[in-house]
């Protein structure tokens, strides 16, 4: 039985869906995901200015953060991809 970190996994999909996406689509996808990071910054933003934070809050601010480090990872990945496509 074979082993994968959990990276090799998220690589072999993140290829996999970066074939998916179209040159005309690209700039789109590119425009969604930095929105996407934008509204994550935000709220961590808005989560950093409570003089404390909730369990539920310390919970948030943790996803928030790989998400917004996932979107970062993304936008990286499409943005080496586009010239190469264009």
């Amino acid at each position: 039985m074979a082993v994968f970190s959990r990276s090799s996994k998220l690589s072999r999909h993140w290829g996999c869906w970066m074939d998916e996406i179209q040159v005309s689509t690209l700039g789109d996808e590119i425009g969604r995901l930095h929105a996407e990071h934008r509204r994550y910054a935000q709220r961590l933003e808005e989560l950093l200015q409570k003089p404390y934070l909730t369990e539920d809050e310390q919970l948030e601010e943790v996803r928030l953060k790989k998400l917004k480090l996932h979107a970062k990872d993304l936008i990286f990945a499409l943005e080496r991809r586009q010239p190469a496509l264009a």
